[in-house]
């Protein structure tokens, strides 16, 4: 059943009806089959990385795309979904349509250092990170970055980012465009 669900996405009551359970049991077996699968895997193949993996994606930043200090580019995406019932305008978003918000963290080859899952819709990306894990310990610093090292060409030690959109606040460790002033 729960692969059939994560496979295909279909409905609780679909699944019910082809074998021949409840709709409450399909619904809890799923809950809790993939609570325990995140809660086993998590730690093994999603752990924040730490400081000898974040030189190493520095390394990637720094050689792949000539951008010292850099250990990660941020973003997020609404992923559409069928609006849930009972949820008001909570997945409703700008686009005008339903989703959940997929935030993530890659390194300079794009594959997945972090990821939050399950923002609504109607958020922004920079409140989906505001109230994420990944927002909170970088607003506390505690991912375990490398010291802060020069840029090349220059004796000043300069912190290591990462870099997100006009959507993410300003940050020691989190760098975004500068904005255009308009006169």
């Amino acid at each position: 059943m729960v692969f059939r669900f994560l496979a295909t996405g279909d409905t609780f009551v679909t699944i019910a009806f082809s074998y021949r359970v409840g709709e409450k049991s399909v619904r809890r077996i799923i809950y809790e089959t993939c609570e325990a699968i995140w809660k086993n895997l998590s730690p093994i193949y999603m752990s924040p990385p730490n400081q000898e993996q974040w030189q190493k994606i520095e390394e990637g930043f720094r050689t792949r795309w000539n951008f010292p200090n850099c250990v990660g580019s941020i973003d997020g995406k609404h992923v559409v979904i069928n609006k849930p019932y009972h949820s008001g305008s909570l997945y409703f978003n700008y686009k005008k349509m339903c989703s959940l918000v997929l935030m993530a963290v890659v390194d300079a080859e794009c594959k997945f250092i972090m990821v939050d899952v399950g923002g609504y819709g109607k958020n922004s990306d920079g409140s989906i990170f505001a109230n994420s894990n990944f927002g909170e310990r970088l607003r506390e610093e505690k991912l375990d970055f490398p010291n802060d090292k020069s840029l090349p060409g220059t004796e000043e030690p300069m912190p290591h980012v990462i870099v997100g959109d006009e959507a993410f606040p300003l940050h020691k460790n989190l760098m975004r465009p500068y904005p255009v002033m308009h006169f």
